[in-house]
């Protein structure tokens, strides 16, 4: 594998003087931030980020992520700009050196939490979700608490994507997503860069939005969707570990023995109640996901690709973008890293 850690550019409180002071750290996940999804990404813009990590000794080892503009996945007459523009971005980037790609096509929001510095007993602060909570929220009157992640859609735009989903179903979406694929993934091939698709978060609908990519068979529905090696899967244990009848290890070693898996993520999570978790320290005793066997399924087949600790905790007194603090995504990169050594040196 390769250890990563996810940097948010340079309004990020974290460094990339801090970052590679963990140890065994090698990639960066990052984004060109102040682009906005459906627009192209200049090649010069992209050479200009991976000089600015290189100095630190460290490389891009994914990119997380290239928006998917709402219009390809509504599917409305627009979409074709915007997906040439993606297949431009996929370009440059392939000509940039860069291969691992993460998406992904969840409706209107990104991740989504009832409440970002929920306090544990030891005092650390941590994002849950709460599905009855969430279900009595309406997110076009302002009352859902965004996370860091949302900057693009506001208040009267959410009104009127919303609006727009109304007649969506799964069918629609996954046909949508098909005619996404069938324009990108022969570029993508071309400039021998892998897609990877990250699964929705939480694995189910909310508002009323359909949800997709949430389980064993929709990962295995969407790799036939276009038969190729560059279209292939973001892990996240997080968020397919949500719903307990998705065993992880299994997934991984399946996927993963095809080839398909192009990143990881590893976060920990407590299931408090149906549809229902709380996100935790990494160390498998602290959650319901068990890191050793997850890890132990990624080494078995021999998985080389990025890898990062996902959400971490707020601790020591951290204060940064929920979920996304140094301290205890450190310590997560510290334990992660164990887990591989000990796998290697026993094998």
């Amino acid at each position: 594998m390769k250890l990563s850690f996810r940097w948010y550019g340079e309004d990020d409180k974290i460094s990339l003087k801090e970052i590679r002071q963990i140890p065994g750290m090698i990639g960066i996940v990052t984004s060109l931030y102040d682009i906005p999804p459906g627009e192209f990404w200049p090649r010069e813009k992209i050479n200009q980020l991976k000089r600015k990590i290189k100095k630190f000794d460290l490389e891009i080892s994914a990119i997380e992520s290239v928006p998917v503009h709402e219009d390809i996945k509504l599917g409305t007459p627009t979409r074709d700009q915007y997906i040439d523009n993606y297949r431009k971005t996929i370009k440059n980037l392939g000509r940039e050196g860069i291969d691992v790609v993460t998406y992904n096509f969840m409706p209107v929001f990104d991740w989504t939490r009832s409440k970002l510095d929920h306090k544990l007993k030891d005092g650390s602060k941590v994002l849950i979700y709460e599905h009855g909570k969430i279900q009595n929220l309406d997110p076009v009157e302002g009352e859902l608490d965004l996370p860091g992640w949302d900057i693009t859609h506001q208040k009267e735009e959410i009104k009127e994507l919303m609006a727009k989903y109304r007649s969506m179903d799964e069918d629609k979406l996954w046909a949508n997503l098909k005619y996404f694929l069938e324009k990108i993934i022969p570029i993508a091939e071309e400039e021998n860069v892998y897609l990877a698709i990250h699964p929705d978060d939480p694995p189910w609908p909310i508002f009323e939005l359909p949800r997709i990519i949430t389980d064993r068979d929709s990962l295995d529905k969407l790799i036939n969707l276009v038969d190729s090696h560059h279209n292939g899967l973001a892990i996240c244990s997080g968020s397919l570990g949500a719903d307990p009848n998705n065993n992880l290890p299994e997934i991984i070693r399946e996927f993963g023995g095809k080839n398909r898996i192009h990143f990881a993520h590893i976060r920990n999570i407590e299931i408090t109640g149906e549809k229902c978790f709380q996100e935790r320290a990494h160390l498998s005793s602290e959650g319901s996901l068990d890191i050793v066997k997850i890890m132990q399924a990624y080494h078995d087949v021999g998985f080389s690709g990025p890898l990062r600790p996902d959400h971490g905790r707020m601790i020591w007194g951290e204060k940064g973008k929920p979920g996304y603090g140094l301290y205890d995504r450190a310590l997560g990169a510290t334990y992660i890293n164990g887990i591989w050594e000990t796998l290697k040196k026993i094998r």
